[in-house]
Protein backbone atom coordinates (compact mmCIF):
# COMPACT_ATOMS: atom_id res chain seq x y z
CA UNK A 1 0.00 0.00 0.00
CA UNK A 2 1.16 3.68 -0.75
CA UNK A 3 2.65 5.64 1.99
CA UNK A 4 1.33 8.71 1.08
CA UNK A 5 3.09 10.52 4.58
CA UNK A 6 6.54 8.92 2.92
CA UNK A 7 5.17 10.69 -0.73
CA UNK A 8 4.99 14.21 0.75
CA UNK A 9 7.33 14.35 2.93
CA UNK A 10 9.43 14.11 -0.80
CA UNK A 11 8.13 17.17 -1.85
CA UNK A 12 9.36 21.00 -0.83
CA UNK A 13 6.14 22.54 0.68
CA UNK A 14 6.02 26.28 1.45
CA UNK A 15 5.07 26.28 5.31
CA UNK A 16 1.40 27.63 5.72
CA UNK A 17 0.05 27.17 2.20
CA UNK A 18 -3.07 24.53 0.79
CA UNK A 19 -2.01 23.67 -2.43
CA UNK A 20 -4.56 22.45 -4.43
CA UNK A 21 -2.87 23.98 -8.00
CA UNK A 22 -0.38 20.67 -8.75
CA UNK A 23 -3.22 19.65 -11.77
CA UNK A 24 -1.70 23.13 -13.33
CA UNK A 25 1.89 23.27 -11.76
CA UNK A 26 3.11 20.14 -9.28
CA UNK A 27 5.12 21.48 -6.09
CA UNK A 28 8.59 21.39 -6.12
CA UNK A 29 10.51 17.35 -5.38
CA UNK A 30 13.03 17.91 -3.22
CA UNK A 31 15.66 15.78 -4.98
CA UNK A 32 15.09 17.80 -8.00
CA UNK A 33 17.50 21.10 -6.71
CA UNK A 34 20.67 18.91 -5.93
CA UNK A 35 19.69 16.80 -9.27
CA UNK A 36 19.63 19.45 -11.26
CA UNK A 37 23.50 20.86 -9.40
CA UNK A 38 25.02 17.42 -10.28
CA UNK A 39 24.10 17.43 -14.06
CA UNK A 40 25.25 21.08 -14.42
CA UNK A 41 28.20 20.45 -12.19
CA UNK A 42 29.37 17.01 -12.65
CA UNK A 43 28.20 16.16 -16.30
CA UNK A 44 27.84 19.63 -18.11
CA UNK A 45 30.81 21.26 -16.13
CA UNK A 46 33.25 17.88 -16.07
CA UNK A 47 31.95 15.99 -19.08
CA UNK A 48 31.34 18.98 -21.24
CA UNK A 49 30.10 17.49 -25.15
CA UNK A 50 31.56 14.20 -23.82
CA UNK A 51 28.57 14.12 -21.30
CA UNK A 52 26.49 12.89 -24.76
CA UNK A 53 27.78 9.90 -24.57
CA UNK A 54 29.62 9.32 -20.95
CA UNK A 55 26.42 10.03 -19.07
CA UNK A 56 23.99 8.89 -21.68
CA UNK A 57 22.16 12.02 -22.56
CA UNK A 58 21.14 11.09 -25.48
CA UNK A 59 19.25 8.01 -24.69
CA UNK A 60 17.37 9.87 -21.89
CA UNK A 61 14.20 10.66 -24.22
CA UNK A 62 13.46 7.23 -24.58
CA UNK A 63 14.64 6.29 -20.94
CA UNK A 64 12.28 8.74 -19.83
CA UNK A 65 9.41 7.78 -21.66
CA UNK A 66 9.53 3.89 -20.46
CA UNK A 67 9.32 5.58 -17.17
CA UNK A 68 6.21 7.72 -18.23
CA UNK A 69 4.69 4.85 -19.96
CA UNK A 70 4.90 2.59 -16.24
CA UNK A 71 1.54 5.17 -15.37
CA UNK A 72 -0.23 5.30 -18.50
CA UNK A 73 0.03 1.29 -19.56
CA UNK A 74 2.65 1.38 -22.10
CA UNK A 75 4.67 -0.96 -22.93
CA UNK A 76 8.74 -0.17 -23.14
CA UNK A 77 10.00 1.64 -25.92
CA UNK A 78 6.56 3.53 -27.06
CA UNK A 79 6.73 6.80 -25.87
CA UNK A 80 9.25 9.56 -25.96
CA UNK A 81 10.08 12.51 -24.17
CA UNK A 82 10.72 16.03 -25.49
CA UNK A 83 9.98 19.17 -26.65
CA UNK A 84 6.59 20.76 -26.00
CA UNK A 85 2.49 19.69 -25.76
CA UNK A 86 1.76 21.69 -28.51
CA UNK A 87 4.31 20.02 -30.67
CA UNK A 88 3.38 16.33 -29.97
CA UNK A 89 -0.36 17.32 -30.53
CA UNK A 90 1.01 18.20 -34.00
CA UNK A 91 3.08 15.91 -34.84
CA UNK A 92 0.46 13.29 -33.88
CA UNK A 93 -2.32 15.36 -35.63
CA UNK A 94 -0.31 15.86 -38.84
CA UNK A 95 0.09 11.91 -38.66
CA UNK A 96 -2.73 10.62 -38.30
CA UNK A 97 -4.28 12.75 -41.20
CA UNK A 98 -1.55 11.28 -43.59
CA UNK A 99 -2.95 8.14 -42.58
CA UNK A 100 -6.02 9.05 -43.46
CA UNK A 101 -5.95 10.73 -46.58
CA UNK A 102 -9.33 10.18 -47.91
CA UNK A 103 -10.99 11.86 -44.84
CA UNK A 104 -11.15 15.05 -44.23
CA UNK A 105 -12.84 15.58 -40.82
CA UNK A 106 -10.68 16.12 -37.33
CA UNK A 107 -13.19 15.63 -34.33
CA UNK A 108 -12.69 16.89 -31.26
CA UNK A 109 -15.15 18.26 -28.59
CA UNK A 110 -16.27 21.94 -27.36
CA UNK A 111 -14.35 21.26 -23.99
CA UNK A 112 -11.02 20.47 -25.08
CA UNK A 113 -7.98 22.09 -24.77
CA UNK A 114 -7.83 25.63 -26.57
CA UNK A 115 -3.81 25.16 -27.74
CA UNK A 116 -4.87 21.27 -28.97
CA UNK A 117 -7.64 22.93 -31.23
CA UNK A 118 -5.04 25.56 -32.37
CA UNK A 119 -2.76 22.85 -33.42
CA UNK A 120 -5.98 21.57 -35.90
CA UNK A 121 -6.84 25.00 -37.17
CA UNK A 122 -3.32 25.51 -37.98
CA UNK A 123 -3.20 22.24 -39.80
CA UNK A 124 -6.04 22.93 -41.73
CA UNK A 125 -5.01 26.61 -42.58
CA UNK A 126 -1.76 24.61 -44.10
CA UNK A 127 -3.66 22.11 -45.77
CA UNK A 128 -6.76 23.05 -46.55
CA UNK A 129 -10.01 20.74 -47.81
CA UNK A 130 -10.11 20.10 -43.98
CA UNK A 131 -13.01 20.61 -40.88
CA UNK A 132 -12.48 21.05 -37.83
CA UNK A 133 -15.39 19.44 -35.67
CA UNK A 134 -16.40 19.95 -32.20
CA UNK A 135 -19.67 18.91 -30.61
CA UNK A 136 -20.23 18.59 -27.08
CA UNK A 137 -18.56 16.27 -24.82
CA UNK A 138 -21.03 14.10 -24.28
CA UNK A 139 -21.80 13.93 -27.57
CA UNK A 140 -18.33 13.01 -29.22
CA UNK A 141 -19.59 9.16 -29.62
CA UNK A 142 -22.46 10.18 -32.00
CA UNK A 143 -20.65 12.23 -34.09
CA UNK A 144 -17.96 9.50 -34.81
CA UNK A 145 -18.79 8.63 -38.87
CA UNK A 146 -16.90 7.62 -41.95
CA UNK A 147 -16.55 11.28 -42.74
CA UNK A 148 -13.69 11.21 -39.45
CA UNK A 149 -10.01 11.00 -40.21
CA UNK A 150 -9.01 11.42 -36.57
CA UNK A 151 -10.44 11.64 -32.99
CA UNK A 152 -8.69 14.12 -30.69
CA UNK A 153 -9.83 14.24 -27.46
CA UNK A 154 -7.91 14.89 -23.59
CA UNK A 155 -9.53 12.53 -21.53
CA UNK A 156 -9.68 14.63 -18.74
CA UNK A 157 -11.65 17.88 -19.38
CA UNK A 158 -9.62 21.13 -17.88
CA UNK A 159 -12.33 23.34 -17.14
CA UNK A 160 -14.56 20.62 -15.58
CA UNK A 161 -12.49 17.57 -15.00
CA UNK A 162 -15.40 15.55 -16.83
CA UNK A 163 -13.84 12.51 -18.20
CA UNK A 164 -14.60 10.48 -21.23
CA UNK A 165 -14.05 6.79 -21.51
CA UNK A 166 -11.07 5.68 -23.52
CA UNK A 167 -11.80 2.43 -24.41
CA UNK A 168 -15.39 2.94 -25.22
CA UNK A 169 -14.79 5.68 -27.87
CA UNK A 170 -11.39 4.20 -28.79
CA UNK A 171 -13.66 1.27 -30.09
CA UNK A 172 -15.98 3.81 -31.99
CA UNK A 173 -13.33 5.75 -33.65
CA UNK A 174 -11.80 2.35 -34.89
CA UNK A 175 -14.91 0.80 -35.73
CA UNK A 176 -15.86 3.89 -37.84
CA UNK A 177 -12.72 3.51 -39.70
CA UNK A 178 -10.70 6.58 -38.30
CA UNK A 179 -7.40 6.82 -35.82
CA UNK A 180 -7.18 8.40 -32.37
CA UNK A 181 -5.46 11.02 -30.33
CA UNK A 182 -5.90 11.19 -26.80
CA UNK A 183 -4.07 14.03 -24.87
CA UNK A 184 -3.62 12.92 -21.39
CA UNK A 185 -2.48 15.99 -20.02
CA UNK A 186 -4.41 15.86 -16.90
CA UNK A 187 -4.70 12.19 -16.81
CA UNK A 188 -1.04 11.25 -16.47
CA UNK A 189 -0.15 10.71 -12.70
CA UNK A 190 -4.17 11.71 -11.85
CA UNK A 191 -5.86 8.83 -12.33
CA UNK A 192 -5.10 4.61 -13.74
CA UNK A 193 -4.41 5.40 -17.57
CA UNK A 194 -4.59 2.58 -19.93
CA UNK A 195 -3.30 3.63 -23.21
CA UNK A 196 -2.39 -0.31 -25.00
CA UNK A 197 -4.91 -2.02 -23.06
CA UNK A 198 -7.61 0.63 -24.29
CA UNK A 199 -5.89 0.29 -28.09
CA UNK A 200 -5.53 4.03 -28.68
CA UNK A 201 -3.33 4.65 -31.48
CA UNK A 202 -1.41 8.11 -30.24
CA UNK A 203 -0.79 9.99 -26.97
CA UNK A 204 0.14 12.50 -25.38
CA UNK A 205 0.64 14.50 -22.32
CA UNK A 206 2.72 16.66 -20.20
CA UNK A 207 4.88 16.54 -17.54
CA UNK A 208 4.74 19.73 -15.13
CA UNK A 209 1.30 18.94 -13.65
CA UNK A 210 0.69 15.55 -11.61
CA UNK A 211 4.25 14.41 -12.66
CA UNK A 212 5.93 17.22 -10.88
CA UNK A 213 8.25 18.00 -13.94
CA UNK A 214 8.54 21.43 -13.48
CA UNK A 215 7.15 24.60 -15.21
CA UNK A 216 7.85 23.99 -19.01
CA UNK A 217 9.36 20.56 -18.14
CA UNK A 218 9.04 18.22 -21.48
CA UNK A 219 6.24 16.19 -23.27
CA UNK A 220 5.58 12.92 -23.94
CA UNK A 221 4.15 11.47 -27.03
CA UNK A 222 3.09 7.52 -27.48
CA UNK A 223 2.73 5.42 -30.40
CA UNK A 224 -0.06 2.46 -30.56
CA UNK A 225 1.22 -0.74 -32.45
CA UNK A 226 -0.90 0.60 -35.16
CA UNK A 227 0.85 3.07 -36.40
CA UNK A 228 4.06 2.82 -34.78
CA UNK A 229 5.90 2.40 -37.99
CA UNK A 230 3.50 3.94 -40.64
CA UNK A 231 3.57 7.25 -38.73
CA UNK A 232 6.03 9.78 -40.66
CA UNK A 233 5.95 13.16 -38.26
CA UNK A 234 5.56 16.32 -40.12
CA UNK A 235 7.85 18.11 -37.76
CA UNK A 236 10.63 15.58 -39.11
CA UNK A 237 13.12 16.59 -36.62
CA UNK A 238 17.01 15.70 -36.89
CA UNK A 239 16.86 13.46 -33.52
CA UNK A 240 14.04 11.51 -35.24
CA UNK A 241 15.92 10.23 -37.94
CA UNK A 242 17.01 6.92 -38.30
CA UNK A 243 21.12 8.34 -38.23
CA UNK A 244 20.75 10.97 -36.97
CA UNK A 245 24.76 11.56 -36.60
CA UNK A 246 25.25 10.25 -40.72
CA UNK A 247 24.06 13.72 -41.59
CA UNK A 248 22.11 12.45 -44.44
CA UNK A 249 20.42 15.34 -46.14
CA UNK A 250 17.39 13.25 -46.70
CA UNK A 251 14.63 12.19 -43.70
CA UNK A 252 14.50 8.67 -42.80
CA UNK A 253 12.15 7.89 -40.12
CA UNK A 254 13.60 5.84 -36.60
CA UNK A 255 12.13 2.72 -36.22
CA UNK A 256 8.57 3.45 -33.67
CA UNK A 257 8.29 6.19 -31.18
CA UNK A 258 11.69 7.59 -31.84
CA UNK A 259 11.17 9.17 -34.86
CA UNK A 260 8.79 11.53 -32.83
CA UNK A 261 12.06 12.92 -31.54
CA UNK A 262 12.59 16.27 -32.73
CA UNK A 263 15.12 18.84 -31.61
CA UNK A 264 18.29 18.91 -28.77
CA UNK A 265 17.07 17.08 -25.67
CA UNK A 266 16.80 19.64 -22.73
CA UNK A 267 18.98 17.48 -20.46
CA UNK A 268 18.70 20.36 -17.26
CA UNK A 269 14.70 19.34 -17.75
CA UNK A 270 15.29 16.03 -17.59
CA UNK A 271 17.32 16.12 -14.71
CA UNK A 272 14.60 17.60 -12.55
CA UNK A 273 11.91 15.41 -14.18
CA UNK A 274 13.86 12.67 -13.18
CA UNK A 275 13.67 13.08 -10.05
CA UNK A 276 10.10 14.02 -10.13
CA UNK A 277 9.67 10.26 -11.26
CA UNK A 278 11.57 9.07 -8.47
CA UNK A 279 8.93 9.72 -6.29
CA UNK A 280 6.52 7.49 -8.54
CA UNK A 281 8.31 4.33 -7.73
CA UNK A 282 6.93 3.78 -4.68
CA UNK A 283 3.16 4.69 -5.86
CA UNK A 284 0.73 2.22 -6.45
CA UNK A 285 -1.98 3.76 -9.05
CA UNK A 286 -5.02 2.29 -7.40
CA UNK A 287 -4.00 3.27 -4.04
CA UNK A 288 -3.50 6.96 -5.53
CA UNK A 289 -7.30 7.30 -7.19
CA UNK A 290 -8.83 5.88 -4.48
CA UNK A 291 -7.43 8.22 -2.21
CA UNK A 292 -7.90 11.00 -4.57
CA UNK A 293 -11.54 10.40 -4.83
CA UNK A 294 -11.68 10.61 -1.10
CA UNK A 295 -10.09 13.79 -0.85
CA UNK A 296 -12.29 15.51 -3.79
CA UNK A 297 -15.48 13.98 -1.99
CA UNK A 298 -14.83 15.13 1.37
CA UNK A 299 -13.82 18.77 -0.79
CA UNK A 300 -16.81 19.14 -2.23
CA UNK A 301 -19.20 17.92 0.89
CA UNK A 302 -17.31 20.37 2.89
CA UNK A 303 -17.74 23.03 0.61
CA UNK A 304 -21.88 22.90 -0.71
CA UNK A 305 -22.61 22.38 3.38
CA UNK A 306 -20.66 26.09 3.53
CA UNK A 307 -20.76 27.75 0.19
CA UNK A 308 -24.15 27.59 -1.41
CA UNK A 309 -23.94 30.29 -3.52
CA UNK A 310 -20.96 27.98 -5.51
CA UNK A 311 -22.18 25.61 -8.20
CA UNK A 312 -20.49 22.24 -8.73
CA UNK A 313 -19.49 22.15 -12.32
CA UNK A 314 -17.40 18.74 -12.15
CA UNK A 315 -19.36 15.82 -12.58
CA UNK A 316 -20.87 14.85 -9.39
CA UNK A 317 -19.55 10.51 -10.03
CA UNK A 318 -16.13 10.62 -8.82
CA UNK A 319 -15.93 7.79 -11.46
CA UNK A 320 -16.60 10.24 -14.28
CA UNK A 321 -14.29 12.90 -13.50
CA UNK A 322 -10.47 13.44 -13.49
CA UNK A 323 -8.55 14.16 -10.00
CA UNK A 324 -9.77 17.85 -9.69
CA UNK A 325 -13.38 19.72 -9.00
CA UNK A 326 -14.14 22.78 -10.14
CA UNK A 327 -17.52 25.51 -9.11
CA UNK A 328 -18.59 28.03 -11.07
CA UNK A 329 -18.93 31.43 -9.35
CA UNK A 330 -19.60 34.58 -11.49
CA UNK A 331 -17.24 36.58 -9.13
CA UNK A 332 -14.78 33.01 -9.82
CA UNK A 333 -11.65 35.31 -10.54
CA UNK A 334 -11.86 37.88 -7.68
CA UNK A 335 -12.65 35.09 -5.42
CA UNK A 336 -9.71 32.90 -6.79
CA UNK A 337 -7.38 35.84 -5.88
CA UNK A 338 -8.81 36.54 -2.35
CA UNK A 339 -8.41 32.68 -1.45
CA UNK A 340 -5.00 32.19 -2.63
CA UNK A 341 -3.83 35.86 -0.81
CA UNK A 342 -4.77 33.58 2.48
CA UNK A 343 -3.18 30.49 1.54
CA UNK A 344 -4.93 28.52 -0.42
CA UNK A 345 -3.89 28.06 -3.93
CA UNK A 346 -6.34 26.83 -6.48
CA UNK A 347 -6.72 28.42 -9.68
CA UNK A 348 -9.60 29.99 -12.13
CA UNK A 349 -10.36 29.23 -15.92
CA UNK A 350 -12.97 31.65 -18.06
CA UNK A 351 -15.83 31.91 -17.94
CA UNK A 352 -16.45 31.28 -14.48
CA UNK A 353 -14.66 28.24 -13.46
CA UNK A 354 -13.09 28.29 -9.46
CA UNK A 355 -10.51 25.25 -10.36
CA UNK A 356 -8.92 22.68 -7.48
CA UNK A 357 -6.90 19.82 -7.87
CA UNK A 358 -6.71 16.72 -5.36
CA UNK A 359 -2.88 14.96 -5.44
CA UNK A 360 -2.57 12.56 -2.64
CA UNK A 361 1.02 12.37 -3.37
CA UNK A 362 1.47 15.86 -0.76
CA UNK A 363 -2.00 16.55 -0.12
CA UNK A 364 -3.97 15.90 3.35
CA UNK A 365 -7.63 15.72 4.06
CA UNK A 366 -6.55 18.12 6.56
CA UNK A 367 -5.44 20.71 3.94
CA UNK A 368 -8.54 19.84 1.71
CA UNK A 369 -11.08 21.30 4.98
CA UNK A 370 -8.88 23.90 5.50
CA UNK A 371 -9.23 25.04 2.00
CA UNK A 372 -12.70 24.58 1.93
CA UNK A 373 -13.14 26.73 5.52
CA UNK A 374 -11.06 29.47 3.62
CA UNK A 375 -13.20 29.60 0.78
CA UNK A 376 -16.31 29.92 3.10
CA UNK A 377 -14.74 32.92 4.49
CA UNK A 378 -14.10 34.32 1.05
CA UNK A 379 -17.52 34.19 -0.46
CA UNK A 380 -19.60 34.83 3.23
CA UNK A 381 -17.73 37.75 3.59
CA UNK A 382 -17.27 39.11 0.18
CA UNK A 383 -13.37 39.12 0.60
CA UNK A 384 -13.13 39.05 -2.97
CA UNK A 385 -15.11 42.59 -3.59
CA UNK A 386 -11.68 44.36 -3.43
CA UNK A 387 -9.83 46.42 -6.70
CA UNK A 388 -6.51 44.60 -6.04
CA UNK A 389 -8.78 41.10 -6.60
CA UNK A 390 -10.09 42.19 -9.37
CA UNK A 391 -6.80 42.93 -10.89
CA UNK A 392 -6.85 40.26 -13.83
CA UNK A 393 -3.01 39.02 -14.26
CA UNK A 394 -1.18 37.84 -16.84
CA UNK A 395 -1.95 34.31 -15.82
CA UNK A 396 -4.63 33.35 -14.13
Amino acid sequence: MTDFERTRAMFDLPKGIVYLDGNSLGPLPRAATDAVARVMRDEWGHELIRAWNTCGWMAQPLALGDRIGRLIGAPPGTVAVGDTLSIKVYQALASALRLRPGRRVILSDSGNFPSDLYMAQGLIGLLGDRELRTPAPEDVAAAINEDVAVVMLTEVDYRTGRRHDMPALTARAHAAGALIIWDLAHSAGAVPVDVAGGNADFAVGCTYKYLNGGPGSPAFIYLGPSVADQARPALAGWLGHDAPFAFDPDYRPAGGVARMRVGTPPILAYAALSAALDVWDEVDMADLRARSIELSERFIAEVEARCPDLELASPRDPHARGSQVSFRFADGYAAMQALIARGVIGDFRAPDIMRFGFTPLYLTEAEVVRGAEVLEEVIRDRLYDRPEHRRVEAVT
